[in-house]
């Protein structure tokens, strides 16, 4: 009964495509997610797309790959920090953002970790979410 209720109050949450886009290996079902991971795979997308990369939705994104390559310090902080909240409250209206934290984690491979708390607005429920993201593009393949 309990996960009964549980289910009916996160059904706002929604859900949809995992992404990256999968099949499940038995049934050749497309993956889905709901709730609070389908929350987690929005901020996702919305950080990893460049804006105006989306022809029909150019303020769709984040615009963070304009920070590769750019001097670690107190201002790029701050910078990261404010596209990080804008392109959220523009392209995630499912969550108030209460707090953004920037660390650069390793300075020499430009490691940044952004670290979101934000709170579910229809419940007022608060979490984390941290993505890594990398200031030096490029593989050692």
């Amino acid at each position: 009964m309990d996960s009964q209720i549980n289910k009916l109050e996160n059904n706002f949450l929604g859900s949809g495509w995992s992404f990256p886009v999968t099949f499940s290996a038995g049934n050749h079902q497309l993956n889905m997610t709901a709730y609070e991971d389908n929350i987690n795979d929005s901020i996702d997308i919305i950080l990893q797309t460049n804006t105006g990369e989306r022809c029909m939705e150019p303020q769709f994104g984040s615009g963070l790959q304009q920070f590769f390559f750019r001097k670690m310090d107190e201002t790029l902080k701050g910078e990261i920090k404010d596209a990080v909240k804008t392109s959220l409250l523009q392209n995630e209206p499912r969550i108030t953002v209460t707090d953004v934290i920037v660390n650069f984690i390793d300075i020499v491979n430009g490691v940044v970790e952004i670290a979101i708390t934000y709170v579910y607005n229809q419940v007022n429920t608060r979490h984390n979410y941290v993505f890594p993201f990398h200031l030096n593009e490029g593989t050692n393949l």
